[in-house]
């Protein structure tokens, strides 16, 4: 789109241009106020498109001038020509601006190559970004054999300066370098490439929108594919050649009409050739577009929601077309295999593809039908382009009666009983367009996010994701990474019903209101419409609306406390809930972010899930006995030391006789049996004990361990964390232990700071020495490390609560800390604990992305709950105020 007359000069000055040669600051200075006119075209609404193109324009008269004052323009055989984007005409504010300089001389004399040197170092002096490059044009035929970007390149070129016929002798001796279909291949192979760096999605946090799928990288591919065969020279003229459809044509304008706004403010704010939508700029950019907070959701989600959906509609219609011009225009129909399947569907190819354009009108229950095959169908590959194209036309015409078809949900509950390729059939269905009509809730999910660094997928994202781990716990891979929620989901008497969960669990998202109760009502009228009975749909609604129930559980509270496991018992009420739940626990988790799983939360999980199972089985009106409990932990622990290590059980008795009942209570027999080894080793010696090892067998398998032994002195928790932060390690979990006879055994959890399993001895025995020598004087408390704050944590508000109550059972204050994360985190809270005069019991460690949601187990310095209001509050304030102070 040509700028109109009037733009270019309100950009750009021409008049100033008049000497024959300027100075670098006279130039600076009018590309300068070009660039401000430019900020002050956009904010008074001019169409990007126009900007960009007027600024390529004002461009090209600088670099004419410059070329013209360096002699260069009385050259007959060198030719300046603007490549890539530039070439298209096309400069956002701070855009490369890429240019080859074309010969056709044997040599260039070394007086030319110091004058083209001197023109292009006075670009970069002016403040220019050029990328350059000079070529004769044997070398320019050469490199584009050898390089598509090269070919690229140059299918987009004009003329800057000097003689056309250079180019036009470039592009007629190139053009035969490459035919159509390998010109197609390689830019569909550079392409999958390009995604690949990254994942493969348009929903990545900080979304690249150039180069990521869905980017304007995207639209360029079928730019270039359609403009090699066709000569094209606008995307509409790829209408008339029956490429494209009119509504298409809209559809990628839109997309690009989009992005380019959005790229145009990523330049101006960031002063680069930045195309990362960063979370630097997310809120200002969302601000500047016009989005404002609502009740439901900030403004940033309603804006990154626009651009997911979006740059989602841009990669499926780049798909779309990219496999329709390998279909019907490099491939010939002719040695096509076509398979009958029934009145309505044919294979052609191993790809699925309607008999005759009229099925979805004629019947539209075909609109699902099609993907019940392909459910149930394992030799189909695909949908043939044309089919897709129909798909997506009929789907915007779902409206209720189509929803109410008794044949329609008929089809939808089958294709979620279907045997193979649920997940790819449903994400399919999402990317069509069926999945979002046919259930609207659904349909306003999509693209949704969440303003934080925790949820890392878009809500749609990660619902087909939790259904695609469901499916994975019946497969052997499932089985060797979740061996007891793959046994568990074996024997669930009706899988739908998990598949029915996870495609409403939080479905509600968006709405305001608790997402778990909104999705619950969803999923029940959903199950009840669809023929599944009152039982099963209390069942569905049930693990909808507590779906997270078993991870909060299990995240903040003590699973080795019987009534802990008898509580959870009852809100889960038998064991086929039990089951279900761990299953969609599990898959939740998986889907919600790759950092979130690992085998330390993998064994919390499953610890909880078999104690539960336990309790459930004994029944809750006979739950476990405290004493029972302690009894059973105590004879597993001697076994272990007497039968195995061959221990003397009566040393082993006199050590554990101070220890106390909260002890047993709280850890595992294998792990007590690795404590008192450790401390019958140790013997009479004064110093702290430490050792270490590697988690195995126990909730935190996966992890490093640290138990600490010593004697009971005031600052134990601060200078332990303190220390560990100096060791730049993450602590994952701490269990702090003061016994009766006022020995503190402590075990902390612990990975590398890049959240790895420390192996290495040297590093383990360094740690080791570090610990003991700080334990030894816990009053020499280590200094804080001032560390810098993450890039993407800058830009997250996490405002510090703290909430203090006491448990009146265990004796003890919990307090809950919900704060921005930052390295060094735990050791300030320890100082504050210090400075308090708190001790610390027991605590629970979770990072959730941005957040840090902590909750400690505390005592006065008598190992009493803080019974002071006085107390708490000046704790509560403390931690409020400092640690939002650091934020």
């Amino acid at each position: 789109m040509s700028p109109p007359p009037t733009l270019v000069p309100r950009l750009f000055d021409k008049s100033r241009l008049a000497p024959a040669t300027l100075t670098t600051a006279q130039y600076r200075d009018l590309l300068k106020d070009a660039h401000q006119q430019l900020q002050t075209e956009f904010d008074n609404g001019t169409c990007v498109r126009l900007l960009v193109s007027a600024r390529a324009l004002a461009v090209d008269e600088v670099l004419h001038h410059v070329w013209s004052g360096a002699g260069l323009g009385r050259q007959p055989d060198i030719s300046l020509l603007a490549v890539g984007g530039y070439g298209r005409g096309e400069l956002h504010p701070c855009s490369d601006i890429d240019v080859l300089i074309l010969h056709n001389l044997p040599s260039l004399s070394p007086d030319l190559q110091e004058t083209i040197s001197g023109f292009i170092a006075r670009l970069w002096d002016l403040g220019l970004d050029i990328g350059s490059s000079v070529r004769s044009l044997e070398e320019c035929v050469e490199n584009v054999g050898q390089d598509i970007t090269i070919a690229t390149n140059l299918l987009e070129v004009r003329t800057l300066s000097g003689p056309d016929h250079l180019r036009q002798s470039l592009l007629q001796l190139t053009r035969p370098l490459w035919t159509g279909a390998a010109f197609f291949e390689a830019k569909k192979e550079e392409q999958l490439a390009r995604h690949g760096k990254h994942n493969f999605t348009e929903y990545n946090l900080e979304p690249d929108l150039k180069n990521a799928p869905g980017g304007l990288r995207d639209i360029q591919t079928i730019a270039w594919v359609a403009k090699r065969h066709f000569d094209a020279t606008t995307l509409y003229d790829l209408v008339n050649h029956g490429f494209l459809t009119e509504y298409e044509y809209r559809q990628l304008m839109e997309g690009e009409a989009f992005l380019w706004r959005i790229r145009f403010l990523l330049h101006m704010l960031s002063k680069r050739n930045e195309n990362r939508l960063l979370f630097d700029y997310q809120k200002t950019i969302a601000n500047l577009l016009g989005y404002t907070d609502s009740n439901a959701n900030r403004a940033v989600e309603q804006f990154m929601k626009a651009y997911y959906r979006a740059a989602m509609n841009l990669s499926m219609l780049n798909e779309l077309l990219l496999q329709y011009f390998d279909e019907t225009i490099l491939k010939t129909e002719a040695d096509s295999e076509i398979v009958p399947l029934n009145d309505h569907f044919q294979l052609r190819d191993n790809h699925i593809e309607v008999r005759h354009h009229q099925v979805f009108a004629k019947h539209p229950s075909a609109l699902l039908e099609i993907f019940l095959i392909l459910a149930e169908n394992t030799l189909i590959q695909g949908v043939r382009a044309s089919t897709i194209r129909l798909i997506m036309v009929e789907a915007r015409k779902i409206n209720d009666d189509f929803r109410q078809n008794p044949r329609n949900r008929e089809l939808f509950i089958s294709i979620l009983r279907a045997p193979h390729a649920l997940f790819s059939t449903l994400r399919r269905m999402k990317r069509y367009g069926v999945l979002g009509a046919y259930l609207p809730a659904f349909g306003a999910i999509v693209g949704q996010m969440q303003y934080d660094l925790f949820h890392i997928y878009t809500v749609d994202a990660h619902t087909l994701l939790v259904i695609k781990n469901m499916r994975r716990f019946r497969y052997q891979e499932g089985a060797e990474q979740f061996p007891v929620v793959a046994e568990v989901a074996q024997r669930l008497p009706k899988l739908e019903l998990l598949y029915i969960a996870g495609l409403f669990h939080d479905i509600g998202k968006g709405r305001g209101g608790d997402h778990s109760d909104l999705g619950s009502v969803d999923a029940r009228e959903f199950c009840l419409s669809h023929g599944l009975s009152v039982r099963e749909a209390n069942l569905v609604a049930w693990l909808t609306q507590k779906h997270l129930l078993m991870s909060v559980t299990a995240q903040k509270q003590d699973v080795s406390d019987p009534e802990v496991i008898h509580k959870f018992a009852a809100q889960v009420g038998d064991l086929v809930h039990l089951d279900y739940l761990y299953a969609l626990t599990v898959a939740d988790i998986c889907a919600t972010n790759p950092k979130l799983w690992n085998s330390w939360r993998a064994s919390l999980l499953r610890q909880l899930y078999q104690q539960t199972r336990r309790a459930l089985r004994r029944g809750l009106n006979n739950p476990v006995d405290r004493q029972e409990w302690i009894h059973e932990t105590r004879i597993n622990a001697l076994e272990i030391l007497v039968d195995e290590q061959g221990r003397d059980e009566n040393r082993i008795n006199e050590i554990w006789t101070g220890l106390g009942e909260d002890y047993f209570l709280r850890e595992s027999a294998s792990d007590i049996a690795w404590h008192t080894a450790a401390i019958l080793a140790h013997g009479d010696d004064t110093r702290p004990l430490v050792t270490i090892k590697e988690s195995h067998g126990t909730q935190f398998e996966g992890a490093t361990q640290i138990f600490v032994y010593t004697r009971d002195l005031p600052n134990l928790f601060a200078a332990s964390v303190a220390t560990l932060d100096h060791l730049h390690l993450t602590v994952l979990d701490a269990r702090i232990i003061t016994a009766e006879n006022r020995y503190s055994l402590d075990t902390y959890i612990v990975l590398d700071e890049d959240n790895t399993q420390i192996t290495d001895p040297d590093r383990l025995e360094y740690i080791q020495a570090n610990l003991e020598k700080a334990l030894s004087h816990p009053d020499q408390y280590p200094t804080i490390v001032q560390k810098r704050l993450p890039r993407q944590l800058k830009h997250f508000s996490v405002k510090t609560m703290v909430n203090i109550s006491n448990d009146i059972h265990r004796q003890q204050t919990v307090l809950e800390v919900i704060t921005l994360d930052r390295p060094g985190l735990l050791a300030r809270i320890g100082l504050i604990f210090m400075e308090h005069g708190v001790n610390l019991q027991n605590a629970r460690i979770a990072t959730l992305g941005e957040r840090a949601e902590d909750v400690f187990f505390i005592t006065d310095r008598d190992s009493h709950p803080i019974s002071n209001p006085d107390l708490c509050e000046k704790l509560a304030n403390a931690l409020r105020s400092q640690l939002d102070t650091v934020n």
